[in-house]
């Protein structure tokens, strides 16, 4: 299965391991809690989704790569203490307590989670001393004399035999306690989660353009060759920087990402050529309303892979602009919520408490503080989440007002302050509202109803931040096409009718 099916199941087993009675007791008890063994090919994404199922859920997660432990760490130290038995005093063998099982006490004693998901990669590439601890861990939930604690469901990930020299089998017995998921490199799936995780656009057009080479491992006589979706994701946060930089990327760089030589040259000549479009098209000026004749009559008589980058442009261009207008809705509707509390706590009778006058602002901002503290604890808050609660914090502290002892007139000055963020909130919603209808001026000048509308609609659709953009401020063009294009299948008889994958397997059949 996809690795999407993959934390669909894994979110499922969590709520139905963490499910209790009306006794408060868990209704599959841990015996029958059988642990998840995740088997796929490495950089797929088996540790990220374990990040998102614990953060949906809103549990606690503890990941270990078990390769970088000894049986030792594993297991816990050996001790020698003296034991009476039938009035005879000898001497046995204790162990202190496992590391792993120690790291999960200690983040339940940080975070206050209870529950969580016990994580342990390259479970199937131990060595010989500890392979038989990682047998008994799987089979009674144990590392040495001591339990996994109730409430932390094990999942385990390994990689297949064809990726990893030191695979161990498992045997009968312990595969009959495991619930095996075996996962596959998936493109649509991949294209979804870099969407959401706003990966470099040029990345998501050359793999439009070359699915192929999503995914590959090679073995020859000069070693293994091989590019995963890890790869892609930490190519494209280098990509964004060096930009941002003025920092050059060429192939040496994407070579150190994408370790195939081949195809990290044929990317880094797209790149190249994708700059190119992205300097030649400006979509800028395109998103702003002003596109020159020039521009449409170069997409006349381009070839189809160089107005598909066009096409890929300008969501990219899109989705920043509209990016910016959901980060400055959800900015102004954290410290709405905010203002909501400091004005119920300046009309109740907190001024009276013994400590609290004039302190009341600079209490609830504390409160934030520690809440992300906390949060941050756990591990799950993604980057842009974080960026966003820091975000807000930073706001609030310059709104502080300088006296509480005036009640009305504090919350009126913050208020002040807030609804000059509101407006600019309304600039950047008006600003991506217009982007919009100009994109699609555009697309209609350019194209009409032809295929580049349709993979452009459909992009906007598979765009969870511009889709949710749209379903909240609307779009009449975007419901025009989306209808009388019949987007999904009419995208995939296109695609189907290209044959994609045939046409762009020669590296020389479109002009990089």
């Amino acid at each position: 299965m996809n690795i999407k099916k993959a934390k669909e199941d894994i979110r499922h087993t969590v709520r139905a391991y963490l499910e209790k009675n009306e006794f408060g007791r868990y209704r599959i008890p841990m015996v029958r809690q059988r642990p998840i063994l995740l088997i796929g090919p490495p950089g797929i994404g088996k540790t990220q989704i374990m990040e998102q199922v614990a953060s949906e859920c809103n549990i606690g997660l503890v990941a270990y790569t078990i390769t970088h432990h000894t049986r030792q760490s594993a297991v816990g130290l050996p001790f020698i203490r003296e034991q009476t038995f039938d009035g005879v005093t000898r001497s046995v063998t204790e162990y202190t307590m496992s590391e792993i099982i120690y790291s999960i006490y200690s983040y339940m004693e940080e975070t206050g989670r209870r529950e969580g998901i016990l994580f342990i990669d390259e479970i199937n590439c131990v060595s010989e001393t500890l392979a038989p601890t990682m047998l008994q861990f799987l089979q009674k939930k144990t590392f040495g004399n001591q339990a996994v604690p109730e409430g932390w469901i094990i999942v385990a990930a390994g990689n297949p035999p064809e990726y990893n020299k030191s695979v161990r089998e498992f045997d009968f017995v312990t595969l009959d306690r495991v619930r095996r998921i075996e996962v596959e490199p998936d493109l649509d799936v991949f294209k979804s989660y870099a969407r959401e995780q706003q990966i470099h656009p040029f990345i998501l057009s050359y793999l439009e353009l070359r699915p192929q080479n999503f995914y590959k491992t090679e073995n020859d006589v000069d070693g293994i060759a091989f590019v995963t979706a890890r790869g892609w994701e930490d190519l494209s946060e280098l990509v964004g920087t060096y930009e941002s930089l003025g920092i050059a990327v060429d192939y040496d760089i994407i070579r150190q990402f994408l370790q195939h030589e081949e195809v990290a040259r044929d990317v880094a000549a797209y790149y190249d050529l994708y700059n190119k479009y992205r300097d030649d098209y400006d979509i800028n000026r395109v998103l702003s309303g002003q596109v020159s004749t020039a521009i449409y009559q170069r997409l006349f008589g381009a070839s189809f892979d160089e107005r598909l980058s066009c096409v890929e442009l300008l969501v990219s261009g899109l989705s920043a602009r509209i990016g910016e207008a959901d980060r400055m809705d959800r900015l102004t509707t954290e410290c709405f919520s905010f203002l909501k509390a400091y004005r119920e706590e300046l009309k109740g009778e907190k001024l009276k408490e013994p400590g609290r006058e004039g302190h009341i602002y600079a209490g609830l901002l504390k409160d934030r503080r520690d809440q992300l503290a906390n949060d941050r604890k756990t591990g799950l808050l993604s980057p842009r989440e974080l960026n966003l609660r820091l975000a807000v914090i930073d706001r609030l502290e310059q709104w502080q007002p300088a006296n509480e002892s005036d009640p009305k007139e504090a919350f009126l000055s913050v208020k002040a302050l807030f609804d000059q963020l509101a407006a600019q909130r309304e600039q950047a919603v008006s600003q991506a509202s217009e982007a919009l209808e100009n994109a699609f001026s555009f697309m209609e000048d350019a194209f009409g109803e032809g295929q580049e509308m349709v993979v452009f609609v459909t992009e906007l659709t598979l765009n969870p931040v511009i889709a949710r953009f749209i379903s909240e401020n609307g779009c009449e063009r975007y419901y025009k096409y989306n209808k009388t294009l019949l987007i999904g299948s009419r995208r995939a008889s296109i695609l189907k009718e290209l044959e994609r994958d045939k046409i762009y397997s020669d590296p020389l059949s479109y002009d990089f």
